[in-house]
Parts: C-alpha cells; sequence; structure tokens
C-alpha cells in the first residue's frame, strides 16, 4: 500500500485548503456562539464539490475512490475552522449520500443525487431514538404496510442537519420476527410530507454550528418509490454507511489534529518562559513528539481502512479501529494542546477551547468508543 500522494490528489487537496481559508474561516467563533448554521457557507462547499466527492460525474459528484475522498476530507477538517460545518458537510455526505449512490434505484438517483450533490438538497441519516442509540436492536420506529406503500411511526433523537433536513434516510421495522437483520427497511422521506417534522433543536456542548434535532413521524405515508434497497435491507445499508462514516469522517478529524500541531509547535517555539522558549522544556516538547505520533498513526489507520473500502468483502473491523483510534487521539490532541497553550488555551477568542469542545463529541457519534471495542472484540473471536 503507497498512500503517497499523486499530483492531482496534491492540488486538490491544497485547492480544498485555500478555499477553506478563503472562504470559511470568518466569523467561526462567532457563529459558534450564535449556534449558526450558515446556509451561504453550506451552498459555497456544494459549488466546491464538497457534498458529493464519492458520487459519479453523472449524477453531480466528482467521482472519487474512497482513499481520495478520505484525503480530500482531511484537507477540508484542515483548512476549515469551523467544526460544525465540517462536520454537517460530512455527515450529509457519508450518511445520506453513499447510500443514495450505493443502494438507490436509477429513479433516486436521478431525482435526488445531483440535488444532494451540490448542496441543494440537505440530507440526513435517522436511526437513533430516545431509547437506542448504540443498540440498534431495540429499534421501535415502526413501518406498517398500507397497501403498496407504508405509514411510518416513530421518534428519532440527536439528528445530525435534522433541523434543516430536506431529505432523511429513516430507519424502521417492518418485520418485527425477523428483527434487525432482515426485518428493518431504509426510508426516504421528503421535507414536508404529511406528519413529518423536526420537534425540536438541541443546544450542545461542542459542533454547535451543526445543528441537532429530534425528528417525529406520526402516521407519515410513504410509497414503493422511497424505499430505498429493498425491503428488508436496511441493516445492510445502515452498516455500510457507518463503514464510510466511521472511516471518512474521521478522516477530517486527522485533518484538524494536524492543524492543531502545527499551533502547538508554533505556540511552543515563541512563548517564553523562565528565559526560554517552553519547546525548550522536556515536559513540552515530548508531548508534542507523542502527539506528531498519534497523528501519524491516525492517518496511517484512515488510510488504510480507506483503501480497503473498495476492496474488501467487509472492512467494518478496519472502520472501528479507525475511528476508535482517530477519536481518542483527537481529544488528547486537543486537550494537550490546550495545556501547552496554558491560560490562553482556555480562552474563547483562541481556537484551542472551542476544538476541544467539538472534539469529545467524537468519542459518542457514530458509535461510542465501547461499541467500537466491542465490535473489535467480536472481530476476535471474544
Amino acid at each position: 500500500m503507497d498512500f503517497s500522494l499523486t499530483d492531482e490528489q496534491n492540488l486538490f487537496r491544497e485547492e480544498i485548503i485555500r478555499f477553506a481559508r478563503a472562504e470559511l474561516n470568518e466569523g467561526a467563533a462567532q457563529r459558534d456562539r450564535d449556534q449558526c448554521f450558515s446556509q451561504d457557507l453550506w451552498q459555497k462547499c456544494g459549488e466546491m464539490g464538497l457534498q458529493g466527492l464519492p458520487a459519479p460525474e453523472e449524477y453531480g459528484g466528482s467521482g472519487l475512490d474512497p482513499l481520495s475522498t478520505a484525503m480530500a476530507l482531511e484537507a477540508f477538517g484542515y483548512g476549515c475552522t469551523d467544526g460544525g460545518l465540517v462536520f454537517s458537510v460530512s455527515a450529509h455526505l457519508l450518511s445520506c449520500v453513499v447510500p443514495v449512490w450505493r443502494y438507490g434505484s436509477d429513479d433516486q438517483k436521478r431525482r435526488y443525487l445531483p440535488l444532494l450533490c451540490s448542496g441543494k438538497l440537505i440530507g440526513v441519516h435517522a436511526m437513533t431514538e430516545p431509547n437506542s442509540g448504540s443498540d440498534a436492536f431495540a429499534l421501535r420506529t415502526i413501518a406498517e404496510a398500507d397497501g403498496n406503500g407504508f405509514r411510518i411511526n416513530g421518534t428519532k433523537m440527536f439528528i445530525s442537519n435534522g433541523p434543516v433536513a430536506d431529505l432523511v434516510i429513516v430507519f424502521g421495522i417492518t418485520d418485527r420476527e425477523k428483527g434487525y437483520y432482515g426485518g428493518v427497511t431504509a426510508f426516504i422521506v421528503e421535507r414536508g410530507a404529511p406528519g413529518f417534522c423536526c420537534s425540536q433543536k438541541f443546544e450542545k456542548m461542542g459542533l454547535r454550528t451543526s445543528p441537532l434535532g429530534e425528528l417525529v413521524f406520526e402516521n407519515v405515508y410513504v410509497g414503493p418509490e422511497a424505499i430505498l434497497g429493498g425491503v428488508g435491507g436496511g441493516s445492510g445499508i445502515f452498516s455500510h454507511s457507518m463503514d464510510w462514516e466511521r472511516i471518512c469522517l474521521f478522516a477530517s478529524h486527522v485533518g484538524t489534529m494536524e492543524r492543531l500541531l502545527e499551533k502547538a509547535i508554533g505556540y511552543a517555539r515563541t512563548r517564553t518562559q523562565f528565559g526560554q522558549p517552553i519547546s525548550k522544556f522536556q515536559a513540552i516538547s515530548h508531548r508534542i513528539a507523542d502527539l506528531k505520533v498519534q497523528l501519524e498513526a491516525a492517518r496511517l489507520l484512515t488510510y488504510r481502512a480507506a483503501w480497503r473500502l473498495n476492496r474488501a468483502r467487509n472492512v467494518s473491523l478496519d472502520a472501528s479501529m479507525a475511528k476508535l483510534f482517530v477519536s481518542e487521539s483527537f481529544v488528547n490532541v486537543a486537550r494537550s494542546t490546550l495545556q501547552i497553550f496554558g491560560g490562553y488555551g482556555y480562552m474563547a477568542e483562541y481556537e484551542v477551547e472551542r476544538v476541544l469542545r467539538d472534539a469529545l463529541g467524537s468519542t459518542i457519534y457514530s458509535g461510542t468508543s465501547e461499541l467500537q471495542r466491542n465490535i473489535i472484540a467480536r472481530w476476535l473471536g471474544l
């Protein structure tokens, strides 16, 4: 496996970084304080092609392979200081665009992908419920057959992009006897469907520019054209999209970790105490050395998992290992950078405290660290 970037990948990476720095970063701290999701910046990302990176060009995407997609999102996370925007774009891409591309009918692809890839539609993925987060087997949303279609009833909780969603991939039980495997179906529900609404928006500790909400489905009727991937195919769709999310979303965190490391190095070289730069103290230099090791290990795990996405039959083990290591490394890099900055890092005017708040959620969303360890243990036969 050679993970050296090609000239084309390098050019695209630099283009994304320049775009993010020039167009997306101004006012990020204020948007975080105001919990403001920017439709204008979302559209700019769409014009850049970030919402459709791996989707085929015929549907408005860029046609990138998974590794190139991960590298592009890494550059996005490196260049953009608005962590909530990076998260919203990545969640839209990996949990909505990818499933429609991979499992949608020709009609569904033609109808939705061009608008999703351009950013004209905002997509979400609705699996989590008030009583089922990591435990997907506890799903309670019901989709009962009604003529040629289904009636959906249930509530979805902590849905990223939920308050601004135009399109929702919602998972519901269609056969209780079959349970999760074979008894869960994915449906595409559009904003404005009778009985569907976002009932509330939540205030969060971090990622505050990425809206999070509760979605309610009250007797929502969908026809057969809304079924994604066939009746009973929901678990496979969910697992596949989670593989993409656990790899490529967390690639963006690798980029943010690199930016933090550079900030820590720059600060340690210029901040003086006791007559010398603090980088001369081993307590600081060794900590930064450890962060560099974590960054490179996280990058290699992510790249390897992304490389296997379209080469291996199942990459769930790789995805879980990458997600676990990157998320916990992300928290450590952010916390350590704050410690190196000292009192200045704790101040809201600096980016460091905001990134730490953003980073803490990474050990929870896309499956908690505890869940990833359970998945890894099962793959090891434990």
